[in-house]
């Protein structure tokens, strides 16, 4: 949020020497964000003055409009003839007034402003918008000043423009709504200084009279639990915003539409109050608030036709919805060049309700930011008045004396708060007496207990206040307070975060990480040392996903968590697999030229507990329960850890020394063998064993096993899965659930033997059937104590061998620890080997 400095200095009595760094310091000590503090009058420097433009002349025959421009600058220029100055703007006459800044002035930016020729005249100087001159964004047409402006050729231009002043940008936090307006700023300043502040909601206001301002209808209390409208007839529709109220909504980064339409934005950043202006006009009938019906349609403000949903809340005349609800107006009602009856609406709705809207539309305008933080349901009808009297002031016009007011605002319910919560929680000394008094600074209404309080807020007293009850009721323009701890916060946040020492824990000795974090890291590691990039997904994926990956209906990943109040209203559920987050970066990086491609990520997914409910309601006022943790446990999805890795292109690269190796479903599983071996499982625990599961080709898709027990598939992923994602033919893929891996064993010290190693080759002719992995086995079974290592190290079929047979290559090495293997032994061991892989799986000697 920008806000400039003049204007709050309207609603509370600032030093009139205050330094900008203590305003920003006040600021933060308040819990706002302060992303700058701006000078205006130090970021133009040079002559920046007004011009009255006296001779414009169309340039003929260049690619856009150009206009040869004479603008008298007075005696700004030293000798009091026109200024000659090249524009390409469109929006001014001869007569009106502009701000021209000379040569030898610099812009925002740096941008230097000079004499030159171009598009063959001369031309000194530059005519400014309000982008030029950092204002605002507007940069299709340049500033033309009001008719109030009394400012002469030749004048200094900043008091005119607004340069003259400080602008405090802002980024005000989520549960600080009131914060998004001048009248919360004004008083959470008159706090840091203690100063006056003059609330512009105190202003008198008429309430609801007998007879309503117009027919309104709300069908839905919960979503809209205060609706006020009042009718100004014989507005003048020529008549202009005036300049003052559009140089401070162009500093607050609002562009000027009409009178009517600025009056509603000037409000709401004054109030807080999001208003709306209707063209009584072009409203057909009484007005009706309810809930969307699913698939209405409706053209907001913005020309977007937005197909509606039960959730929306609509505002509807007999032609059907008129205004998205709290967010957006419609065309069909808005305020046109020719309006002359308008209908104020002031209401108060729903936060809940707005966010949903919001973000199911990407509809993020300024009403629905400070709907969805909350806004004062108190202020309406003053923001009606103000509104009124700003438009009649400046556009003519007769107020209508009804006033609807449809008030079913509930009263806000007291917080019982014990006096020395503050202390217990803090560990810094609040007496109940200071608490008392900085609640009510705040603007809460304190009764207090049956103890009787001190009289000075500074005085220590009874230490803790033990046994004084305070039953807090805040105000109706912080709906964020609702628990004791939002009292604490308040309580700390006035008297101060520097008064909080700063005591860090002591660690307990002898503690490290936990085996399960040791494990991730030793994975995370493991990969990475291979070449694969870690990256890092959003867990929430659509519901079309399981579709795309081809996930069977009794597929136990199918299921997924739908989250109440989603991101995306596109990805609204919770991933039950890596892979499709992680496909959808793989692609990603694909469209943006890479090609070469080994990733993973280690993280949760989420299985749903069907049938478990919902979790019991806890506060912040205590620790829950032991009972109350398991029931909210037994709620909460199942998370267990995965670690999943995608694999696109060449994984060895081609260069100088020959072609490049594509990855393959072989590496894949390599990857998952890389995975336990690093996470401590022993070779022999582990089974690979040919498998049938989505989203891999049934023919490349291999199970692995650790004691018997599936723990993850890995493999080629299925055409019709590449072909749904878009991605790369043959793109191979992992994924093993680290949760279900069993503790790591103790591992003994390798024995080292010092005595050479006998290498043996044999190759085993098996049915194509047969998994190498079992081959291995069952060598690995005959071979004894004295086999070493067995690798798989080629693999061949041929017509030779027979339809359905292939020859399988393994290199046994062989070593005693305490002496020379004799060839005997050796080949004895190896005739063993092989004689075991025979009786198991029919397996014959080549060329035997």
């Amino acid at each position: 949020m920008r806000v400039s400095v003049s204007w709050l200095r309207e609603y509370v009595d600032l030093p009139a020497d205050l330094p900008a760094g203590d305003l920003e310091q006040a600021l933060v000590d308040l819990g706002i964000e302060v992303e700058s503090v701006v000078d205006l009058a130090a970021t133009v420097t040079g002559q920046l003055v007004v011009g009255e433009v006296r001779e414009i002349e169309e340039l003929t025959g260049f690619k856009k409009p150009i206009r040869f421009c004479r603008v008298d600058v007075g005696d700004a220029n030293g000798t009091g003839e026109p200024q000659e100055i090249v524009c390409g703007a469109r929006n001014f006459a001869v007569g009106d007034r502009v701000v021209v800044i000379l040569p030898g002035g610099v812009l925002p930016g740096g941008f230097a402003i000079g004499a030159r020729k171009t598009y063959g005249h001369n031309s000194a100087g530059m005519i400014c918008s309000a982008k030029e001159l950092g204002l605002g964004d507007d940069h299709s047409g340049i500033i033309v000043l009001g008719p109030d402006v009394t400012a002469k050729p030749g004048d200094d231009a900043r008091p005119v423009v607004g340069l003259d002043d400080v602008v405090l940008d802002l980024e005000i936090t989520p549960d600080r709504g009131y914060a998004l307006s001048l009248r919360g700023l004004a008083r959470e300043l008159s706090h840091a200084f203690d100063v006056p502040l003059h609330d512009p909601a105190l202003t008198p206001a008429p309430s609801g009279t007998e007879t309503p301002a117009y027919p309104v209808e709300v069908r839905d209390t919960v979503g809209c639990d205060r609706f006020t409208a009042r009718l100004v007839r014989g507005v003048d529709p020529s008549a202009p915003t005036p300049s003052w109220m559009r140089r401070r909504l162009v500093t607050a980064g609002i562009r000027s539409i009409s009178l009517p339409v600025d009056i509603t934005n000037y409000v709401m950043l004054e109030l807080g109050q999001p208003m709306h202006a209707f063209d009584a006009d072009r409203v057909v009938g009484p007005l009706v608030v309810r809930r969307a019906e699913a698939g209405e349609k409706l053209t907001t403000l913005d020309g977007v036709n937005r197909v509606l949903t039960a959730d929306d809340m609509v505002i509807c005349d007999d032609t059907g919805p008129i205004s998205l609800a709290a967010v957006m107006g419609g065309e069909t009602s808005e305020v046109v060049a020719s309006t002359t009856t308008v209908l104020f609406e002031a209401a108060h709705w729903d936060p809940a309700m707005v966010g949903r809207t919001a973000r199911r539309h990407k509809l993020f305008s300024e009403a629905a930011k400070r709907w969805e933080r909350g806004v004062d349901p108190a202020v309406a009808l003053v923001a009606l008045e103000r509104a009124v009297r700003l438009l009649t002031e400046h556009g003519g016009g007769t107020p209508g004396a009804e006033v609807l007011d449809i008030d079913h605002v509930r009263p806000r319910t007291p917080i019982t708060l014990p006096a020395d919560l503050p202390t217990r929680r803090v560990g810094v000394e609040y007496p109940p007496a200071r608490v008392v008094a900085l609640l009510e600074r705040v603007g809460c209404t304190v009764a207090q207990g049956a103890d009787r309080l001190s009289e000075d807020p500074g005085a220590v007293g009874v230490a803790s206040g033990a046994g004084t009850a305070l039953s807090v009721t805040p105000p109706t323009w912080r709906p964020d307070l609702t628990d004791p701890a939002d009292l604490v916060e308040e309580v700390v946040r006035l008297d101060g975060y520097d008064r909080v020492p700063s005591v860090l824990p002591t660690a307990p000795p002898g503690r490290g990480l936990t085996p399960r974090q040791r494990r991730r890291r030793a994975v995370a590691g493991s990969l990475a040392e291979r070449g694969y990039v870690e990256v890092l997904a959003h867990p929430f994926v659509s519901p079309e996903l399981a579709d795309q990956l081809g996930l069977a209906a009794d597929d136990p990943r199918r299921p997924a968590v739908r989250l109440a109040n989603p991101l995306s209203e596109e990805e609204p559920l919770l991933r039950t697999t890596l892979l499709g987050p992680l496909l959808g970066i793989l692609k990603r990086n694909l469209g943006r030229g890479h090609r070469d491609l080994a990733l993973y990520e280690i993280g949760a997914v989420f299985h749903p507990r069907v049938g478990a409910g919902s979790p019991p309601a806890m506060g912040v006022d205590r620790r829950p329960t032991d009972a109350e943790f398991a029931a909210a446990d037994a709620v909460v999805p199942a998370q267990p850890v995965h670690v999943a890795v995608v694999l696109a292109g060449d994984l060895d690269p081609a260069g100088w020394w020959g072609a490049g190796r594509p990855a393959g479903w072989a590496d894949a599983i390599e990857a998952a063998r890389d995975v336990l071996d690093a996470a401590g499982i022993p070779g022999e625990r582990v089974e690979v064993r040919a498998a049938e599961y989505a989203p891999w080709h049934p023919g490349r898709c291999a199970e692995l096993r650790v004691d018997g027990a599936v723990v993850g598939h890995a493999g080629e992923l299925h055409p019709v899965v590449v072909a749904a994602l878009e991605l790369p033919r043959r793109t191979c893929a992992m994924e093993l659930d680290l949760d279900a891996l069993p503790p790591t064993p103790v591992t003994p010290a390798p024995t080292v033997s010092g005595f050479p190693p006998a290498l043996i080759d044999v190759a085993l002719v098996v049915d194509d059937s047969v998994p190498a992995e079992q081959v291995r086995r069952a060598l690995e079974a005959g071979a004894g104590e004295l086999l070493e290592d067995v690798r798989l190290f080629d693999v061949y079929s041929g017509a030779q061998l027979g339809d359905g047979r292939r020859s399988l290559a393994y290199k046994l090495t062989f070593r005693a620890p305490d002496r020379t293997l004799t060839v005997e032994e050796a080949v004895a061991a190896r005739d063993a080997a092989v004689a075991v892989a025979a009786e198991r799986l029919g397996a014959t000697l080549r060329g035997a």
